[in-house]
Protein backbone atom coordinates (compact mmCIF):
# COMPACT_ATOMS: atom_id res chain seq x y z
CA UNK A 1 0.00 0.00 0.00
CA UNK A 2 1.27 3.70 -1.02
CA UNK A 3 2.01 5.58 1.91
CA UNK A 4 -0.02 8.82 1.67
CA UNK A 5 2.81 11.13 1.63
CA UNK A 6 4.27 9.18 -1.48
CA UNK A 7 1.30 10.19 -4.02
CA UNK A 8 3.16 13.68 -3.79
CA UNK A 9 6.17 12.42 -5.36
CA UNK A 10 4.30 12.65 -9.09
CA UNK A 11 2.49 15.76 -8.61
CA UNK A 12 3.71 18.61 -10.61
CA UNK A 13 2.05 21.81 -10.02
CA UNK A 14 2.14 23.26 -5.94
CA UNK A 15 0.86 25.90 -4.34
CA UNK A 16 3.23 27.52 -1.69
CA UNK A 17 1.47 29.73 1.02
CA UNK A 18 3.71 31.32 3.92
CA UNK A 19 2.27 32.93 6.60
CA UNK A 20 3.42 36.43 8.18
CA UNK A 21 4.67 34.35 11.77
CA UNK A 22 7.45 32.90 9.36
CA UNK A 23 8.30 36.13 7.44
CA UNK A 24 9.15 38.46 10.20
CA UNK A 25 10.44 39.09 13.14
CA UNK A 26 8.80 41.30 16.00
CA UNK A 27 10.37 44.53 15.97
CA UNK A 28 12.72 43.67 13.56
CA UNK A 29 10.65 43.18 10.01
CA UNK A 30 11.22 41.04 7.25
CA UNK A 31 13.06 37.95 8.21
CA UNK A 32 15.17 37.29 4.84
CA UNK A 33 16.95 34.27 5.95
CA UNK A 34 13.56 33.06 6.10
CA UNK A 35 12.66 34.27 2.41
CA UNK A 36 16.74 33.18 1.43
CA UNK A 37 15.77 29.54 2.45
CA UNK A 38 12.32 29.70 0.94
CA UNK A 39 13.78 30.59 -2.65
CA UNK A 40 16.52 27.90 -2.56
CA UNK A 41 13.51 25.43 -1.29
CA UNK A 42 11.31 26.79 -4.51
CA UNK A 43 14.42 26.27 -6.76
CA UNK A 44 15.48 22.74 -5.85
CA UNK A 45 11.43 21.62 -6.29
CA UNK A 46 11.74 23.62 -10.13
CA UNK A 47 14.99 21.83 -10.78
CA UNK A 48 12.90 18.67 -10.03
CA UNK A 49 10.25 19.90 -12.66
CA UNK A 50 7.71 21.38 -10.88
CA UNK A 51 5.56 24.15 -11.47
CA UNK A 52 5.66 26.66 -8.23
CA UNK A 53 3.10 29.71 -7.12
CA UNK A 54 4.36 31.21 -4.16
CA UNK A 55 1.28 32.53 -1.96
CA UNK A 56 2.94 35.39 0.49
CA UNK A 57 1.76 37.05 3.40
CA UNK A 58 3.85 39.53 5.07
CA UNK A 59 3.64 43.46 3.67
CA UNK A 60 1.55 44.65 6.15
CA UNK A 61 3.38 43.67 9.13
CA UNK A 62 6.85 44.51 6.72
CA UNK A 63 5.07 47.99 7.23
CA UNK A 64 4.58 48.16 10.43
CA UNK A 65 7.87 47.33 11.39
CA UNK A 66 8.73 50.36 8.96
CA UNK A 67 6.76 52.78 10.25
CA UNK A 68 7.12 51.93 13.72
CA UNK A 69 3.73 50.27 15.16
CA UNK A 70 4.38 47.16 17.86
CA UNK A 71 0.72 46.60 17.30
CA UNK A 72 -0.80 45.43 14.35
CA UNK A 73 -4.04 48.03 13.99
CA UNK A 74 -7.46 47.43 13.66
CA UNK A 75 -8.48 50.56 10.96
CA UNK A 76 -9.23 49.34 7.63
CA UNK A 77 -6.86 52.83 6.67
CA UNK A 78 -3.64 52.41 8.77
CA UNK A 79 -3.87 48.68 7.36
CA UNK A 80 -3.89 49.71 4.16
CA UNK A 81 -0.78 52.04 4.76
CA UNK A 82 1.16 49.61 6.38
CA UNK A 83 0.56 47.12 3.71
CA UNK A 84 1.37 49.80 0.57
CA UNK A 85 4.61 50.40 2.72
CA UNK A 86 5.69 47.16 3.45
CA UNK A 87 4.76 45.59 -0.07
CA UNK A 88 7.83 47.54 -1.63
CA UNK A 89 10.49 45.48 0.67
CA UNK A 90 8.69 42.24 0.42
CA UNK A 91 8.56 42.14 -3.53
CA UNK A 92 12.04 43.44 -3.54
CA UNK A 93 13.57 40.61 -1.31
CA UNK A 94 11.76 37.90 -3.06
CA UNK A 95 12.96 39.30 -6.72
CA UNK A 96 16.66 39.56 -5.06
CA UNK A 97 17.01 36.00 -3.55
CA UNK A 98 14.94 34.32 -6.28
CA UNK A 99 17.31 36.04 -9.32
CA UNK A 100 19.96 34.62 -7.05
CA UNK A 101 18.87 31.23 -8.41
CA UNK A 102 18.06 32.27 -11.80
CA UNK A 103 14.34 32.65 -11.01
CA UNK A 104 12.53 35.55 -12.81
CA UNK A 105 9.36 36.42 -9.87
CA UNK A 106 6.07 38.54 -10.93
CA UNK A 107 3.34 39.98 -8.96
CA UNK A 108 -0.19 39.23 -8.60
CA UNK A 109 -2.19 41.26 -6.14
CA UNK A 110 -5.58 40.06 -5.89
CA UNK A 111 -8.89 41.16 -3.67
CA UNK A 112 -12.15 38.99 -3.25
CA UNK A 113 -13.97 41.39 -5.93
CA UNK A 114 -11.27 40.10 -8.58
CA UNK A 115 -12.26 37.05 -8.23
CA UNK A 116 -15.81 37.30 -7.48
CA UNK A 117 -16.31 38.66 -11.28
CA UNK A 118 -15.94 36.04 -13.78
CA UNK A 119 -14.52 37.96 -16.70
CA UNK A 120 -11.90 39.59 -13.77
CA UNK A 121 -11.52 35.74 -12.46
CA UNK A 122 -10.74 34.77 -16.10
CA UNK A 123 -8.12 37.19 -16.26
CA UNK A 124 -6.21 36.09 -13.35
CA UNK A 125 -6.18 32.77 -14.57
CA UNK A 126 -4.66 33.30 -17.36
CA UNK A 127 -2.36 35.42 -16.17
CA UNK A 128 -1.16 32.72 -13.78
CA UNK A 129 -1.15 30.25 -16.30
CA UNK A 130 0.62 32.46 -18.73
CA UNK A 131 3.29 32.99 -16.15
CA UNK A 132 3.74 29.37 -15.67
CA UNK A 133 4.17 28.61 -19.01
CA UNK A 134 6.94 31.38 -18.77
CA UNK A 135 8.75 29.57 -16.53
CA UNK A 136 8.29 32.49 -13.91
CA UNK A 137 7.35 32.63 -10.35
CA UNK A 138 4.07 34.23 -9.71
CA UNK A 139 3.88 35.93 -6.15
CA UNK A 140 0.36 35.83 -5.02
CA UNK A 141 -0.64 38.90 -2.76
CA UNK A 142 -3.82 39.77 -1.13
CA UNK A 143 -4.04 43.25 -2.58
CA UNK A 144 -4.41 45.09 1.20
CA UNK A 145 -3.90 48.25 -0.28
CA UNK A 146 -7.31 49.01 -1.56
CA UNK A 147 -9.10 45.98 0.27
CA UNK A 148 -12.18 46.75 2.40
CA UNK A 149 -13.37 44.14 5.16
CA UNK A 150 -16.42 43.76 2.68
CA UNK A 151 -13.62 42.16 0.43
CA UNK A 152 -10.62 40.96 1.61
CA UNK A 153 -10.21 37.32 1.90
CA UNK A 154 -9.74 37.57 5.66
CA UNK A 155 -6.65 35.35 5.20
CA UNK A 156 -3.93 34.08 2.92
CA UNK A 157 -4.98 30.72 3.51
CA UNK A 158 -7.89 31.28 1.86
CA UNK A 159 -6.06 33.35 -0.89
CA UNK A 160 -3.79 29.93 -1.43
CA UNK A 161 -6.65 27.96 -1.46
CA UNK A 162 -8.47 30.20 -3.93
CA UNK A 163 -5.47 30.58 -6.23
CA UNK A 164 -5.17 26.47 -6.06
CA UNK A 165 -8.18 26.18 -7.45
CA UNK A 166 -7.39 28.99 -10.04
CA UNK A 167 -4.04 27.17 -11.41
CA UNK A 168 -5.85 23.48 -11.20
CA UNK A 169 -3.25 22.80 -8.68
CA UNK A 170 -2.20 19.07 -7.49
CA UNK A 171 -1.10 20.32 -4.08
CA UNK A 172 -1.31 23.23 -1.41
CA UNK A 173 1.53 23.38 0.79
CA UNK A 174 0.96 25.93 3.34
CA UNK A 175 4.10 26.93 5.80
CA UNK A 176 3.27 27.83 9.12
CA UNK A 177 5.07 27.79 12.20
CA UNK A 178 3.57 24.46 13.87
CA UNK A 179 4.73 20.90 12.59
CA UNK A 180 1.50 20.39 11.63
CA UNK A 181 -2.16 19.73 12.73
CA UNK A 182 -2.35 18.12 16.33
CA UNK A 183 -5.02 16.87 17.63
CA UNK A 184 -4.72 19.42 20.06
CA UNK A 185 -2.91 22.96 20.79
CA UNK A 186 0.55 21.29 21.45
CA UNK A 187 1.66 24.70 23.21
CA UNK A 188 -0.49 24.04 26.15
CA UNK A 189 -0.75 20.04 25.85
CA UNK A 190 3.02 18.55 25.86
CA UNK A 191 0.59 15.19 24.90
CA UNK A 192 -0.16 16.33 22.13
CA UNK A 193 -0.62 13.90 18.82
CA UNK A 194 0.24 15.67 15.63
CA UNK A 195 -2.20 14.08 12.72
CA UNK A 196 0.32 12.31 9.76
CA UNK A 197 -3.18 12.05 7.15
CA UNK A 198 -6.57 12.55 6.97
CA UNK A 199 -9.19 13.01 4.51
CA UNK A 200 -9.91 16.67 4.17
CA UNK A 201 -13.74 15.81 4.48
CA UNK A 202 -12.98 14.36 8.22
CA UNK A 203 -15.13 16.28 10.55
CA UNK A 204 -13.66 15.12 13.66
CA UNK A 205 -10.69 17.88 12.59
CA UNK A 206 -12.55 21.07 13.34
CA UNK A 207 -12.34 20.18 16.79
CA UNK A 208 -8.63 19.37 16.75
CA UNK A 209 -8.26 23.02 14.63
CA UNK A 210 -8.98 25.66 17.31
CA UNK A 211 -9.00 29.18 15.95
CA UNK A 212 -5.34 30.07 17.49
CA UNK A 213 -3.57 32.89 15.51
CA UNK A 214 -0.73 35.07 15.81
CA UNK A 215 -0.11 38.72 16.68
CA UNK A 216 0.52 39.55 13.05
CA UNK A 217 -1.41 37.37 10.81
CA UNK A 218 -5.17 36.69 10.78
CA UNK A 219 -5.31 32.77 10.02
CA UNK A 220 -5.41 30.07 12.85
CA UNK A 221 -5.38 25.99 12.21
CA UNK A 222 -9.42 26.45 11.77
CA UNK A 223 -8.38 28.80 8.11
CA UNK A 224 -6.28 26.41 7.48
CA UNK A 225 -8.16 23.49 7.47
CA UNK A 226 -10.93 25.14 5.62
CA UNK A 227 -8.13 25.75 2.84
CA UNK A 228 -7.70 22.12 2.81
CA UNK A 229 -11.38 21.40 1.60
CA UNK A 230 -11.71 24.51 -0.76
CA UNK A 231 -8.33 23.05 -2.26
CA UNK A 232 -9.86 19.39 -2.28
CA UNK A 233 -12.75 21.03 -4.77
CA UNK A 234 -10.32 21.23 -7.40
CA UNK A 235 -8.59 17.88 -6.61
CA UNK A 236 -5.70 19.16 -5.18
CA UNK A 237 -4.09 17.51 -1.79
CA UNK A 238 -3.60 19.91 1.18
CA UNK A 239 0.04 20.03 3.43
CA UNK A 240 0.09 21.90 6.57
CA UNK A 241 4.04 21.89 7.30
CA UNK A 242 6.53 23.65 9.56
CA UNK A 243 8.47 26.51 7.73
CA UNK A 244 11.13 26.00 10.15
CA UNK A 245 13.43 23.32 9.09
CA UNK A 246 15.31 23.48 6.73
CA UNK A 247 14.47 20.67 3.69
CA UNK A 248 11.23 20.38 4.74
CA UNK A 249 9.67 20.90 0.75
CA UNK A 250 12.68 18.64 -0.32
CA UNK A 251 11.28 16.08 1.90
CA UNK A 252 7.97 16.40 1.20
CA UNK A 253 8.56 16.11 -2.67
CA UNK A 254 10.37 12.64 -1.74
CA UNK A 255 7.22 11.32 -0.31
CA UNK A 256 8.60 11.54 3.06
CA UNK A 257 6.15 11.67 5.89
CA UNK A 258 6.20 15.53 7.13
CA UNK A 259 4.07 18.16 8.14
CA UNK A 260 -0.09 16.88 7.97
CA UNK A 261 -1.54 15.63 4.82
CA UNK A 262 -4.82 16.03 3.80
CA UNK A 263 -6.16 14.32 0.84
CA UNK A 264 -9.05 15.00 -0.81
CA UNK A 265 -11.84 12.45 -1.15
CA UNK A 266 -14.58 13.78 -3.47
CA UNK A 267 -15.49 13.95 -7.05
CA UNK A 268 -13.35 17.52 -8.33
CA UNK A 269 -16.02 20.03 -9.67
CA UNK A 270 -15.74 22.24 -12.82
CA UNK A 271 -13.99 25.65 -12.56
CA UNK A 272 -16.81 27.13 -13.35
CA UNK A 273 -18.62 25.17 -10.54
CA UNK A 274 -15.68 26.26 -8.13
CA UNK A 275 -15.90 29.65 -8.96
CA UNK A 276 -19.70 29.60 -8.27
CA UNK A 277 -19.45 27.66 -4.82
CA UNK A 278 -15.70 29.79 -3.74
CA UNK A 279 -15.21 32.92 -5.05
CA UNK A 280 -18.59 34.49 -5.17
CA UNK A 281 -20.34 36.06 -1.72
CA UNK A 282 -23.64 34.68 -0.73
CA UNK A 283 -26.06 37.45 0.17
CA UNK A 284 -29.51 35.45 0.86
CA UNK A 285 -30.35 32.17 1.60
CA UNK A 286 -33.53 29.60 0.73
CA UNK A 287 -34.75 26.94 3.07
CA UNK A 288 -36.18 23.86 1.44
CA UNK A 289 -38.21 21.14 2.16
CA UNK A 290 -37.10 17.84 2.40
CA UNK A 291 -38.32 16.77 -1.28
CA UNK A 292 -36.46 19.43 -2.61
CA UNK A 293 -33.08 18.25 -0.91
CA UNK A 294 -33.48 14.65 -1.80
CA UNK A 295 -33.68 15.63 -5.70
CA UNK A 296 -31.14 18.06 -5.69
CA UNK A 297 -28.52 15.33 -3.75
CA UNK A 298 -29.54 12.43 -5.40
CA UNK A 299 -30.78 13.95 -9.10
CA UNK A 300 -29.00 17.01 -9.71
CA UNK A 301 -32.10 18.43 -10.32
CA UNK A 302 -33.22 22.60 -10.59
CA UNK A 303 -34.47 24.31 -7.55
CA UNK A 304 -38.38 25.00 -8.27
CA UNK A 305 -40.26 27.51 -6.33
CA UNK A 306 -42.69 24.45 -5.21
CA UNK A 307 -39.47 23.46 -3.22
CA UNK A 308 -38.67 26.40 -1.22
CA UNK A 309 -39.98 27.18 2.53
CA UNK A 310 -38.55 30.20 3.62
CA UNK A 311 -36.03 33.23 1.88
CA UNK A 312 -33.68 35.03 3.96
CA UNK A 313 -31.91 38.21 2.66
CA UNK A 314 -31.97 40.46 -0.14
CA UNK A 315 -30.84 39.20 -3.00
CA UNK A 316 -31.17 40.32 -6.78
CA UNK A 317 -31.56 38.19 -10.29
CA UNK A 318 -28.02 36.18 -10.86
CA UNK A 319 -26.35 36.50 -6.91
CA UNK A 320 -25.33 33.57 -5.20
CA UNK A 321 -27.96 31.90 -2.71
CA UNK A 322 -27.20 29.13 0.03
CA UNK A 323 -29.98 26.50 -0.13
CA UNK A 324 -30.51 24.71 3.55
CA UNK A 325 -32.35 21.72 4.49
CA UNK A 326 -34.88 22.16 7.14
CA UNK A 327 -32.40 21.87 9.65
CA UNK A 328 -30.35 24.49 8.46
CA UNK A 329 -27.31 22.83 7.24
CA UNK A 330 -25.89 23.74 3.73
CA UNK A 331 -27.63 21.42 0.87
CA UNK A 332 -26.03 23.48 -2.26
CA UNK A 333 -25.22 27.28 -3.72
CA UNK A 334 -26.46 28.40 -6.66
CA UNK A 335 -27.33 31.58 -8.61
CA UNK A 336 -31.03 32.75 -8.50
CA UNK A 337 -33.28 33.14 -11.36
CA UNK A 338 -35.72 35.74 -9.05
CA UNK A 339 -34.50 38.43 -6.80
CA UNK A 340 -35.72 38.13 -2.56
CA UNK A 341 -38.84 39.67 -2.98
CA UNK A 342 -39.87 37.96 -6.06
CA UNK A 343 -38.86 34.73 -4.70
CA UNK A 344 -40.76 35.70 -1.38
CA UNK A 345 -44.37 35.32 -3.38
CA UNK A 346 -43.37 32.51 -5.54
CA UNK A 347 -41.84 30.29 -2.71
CA UNK A 348 -44.10 26.95 -2.55
CA UNK A 349 -46.10 27.93 -5.19
CA UNK A 350 -45.85 25.32 -8.56
CA UNK A 351 -43.79 26.84 -11.83
CA UNK A 352 -47.09 27.38 -13.72
CA UNK A 353 -48.26 29.68 -11.19
CA UNK A 354 -45.31 32.16 -11.41
CA UNK A 355 -46.57 34.64 -14.07
CA UNK A 356 -49.89 34.62 -12.34
CA UNK A 357 -47.81 35.65 -8.96
CA UNK A 358 -45.70 38.27 -10.65
CA UNK A 359 -47.37 39.08 -13.63
CA UNK A 360 -44.35 37.87 -15.93
CA UNK A 361 -42.37 35.02 -15.83
CA UNK A 362 -38.43 34.58 -16.41
CA UNK A 363 -37.70 31.16 -15.74
CA UNK A 364 -39.51 27.71 -14.25
CA UNK A 365 -36.59 27.19 -11.87
CA UNK A 366 -35.81 29.32 -8.83
CA UNK A 367 -32.23 28.17 -9.34
CA UNK A 368 -31.27 26.05 -12.66
CA UNK A 369 -29.28 23.07 -12.29
CA UNK A 370 -26.43 24.65 -14.81
CA UNK A 371 -25.84 27.65 -11.98
CA UNK A 372 -26.18 24.87 -9.12
CA UNK A 373 -23.43 23.06 -6.64
CA UNK A 374 -24.24 20.78 -4.04
CA UNK A 375 -22.27 21.40 -1.33
CA UNK A 376 -23.42 19.06 1.12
Amino acid sequence: MIEPHQQLIDTKRWVIKIGSALLTRPGEGLDIERIRWLSGEIAELRRQGKEVVLVTSGSVAAGMQQLGWQRRPHEIHHLQAAASVGQMGLVNAYATECGKHGIQTAQILLTHSDLSDRGRHLNARSALHTLLDLDILPVVNENDTIATEEIRFGDNDTLAAMTANLVEADVLVILTDQDGLFDSDPRTNPDARMIAASAASNEALDQMAGDSKGELGRGGMTTKLQAARRAARSGAYTVILSGKYADNLRHLAAGNGVGTLLWPDNKPITARQQWLVGHLVPKGQLVLDEGAVAVIREQGRSVLPVGVKHVEGKFTRGELVICRDPSGREVARGLANYNADEAQRIKGHASSEIESLLGYVDEPELIHRDNLVVTG
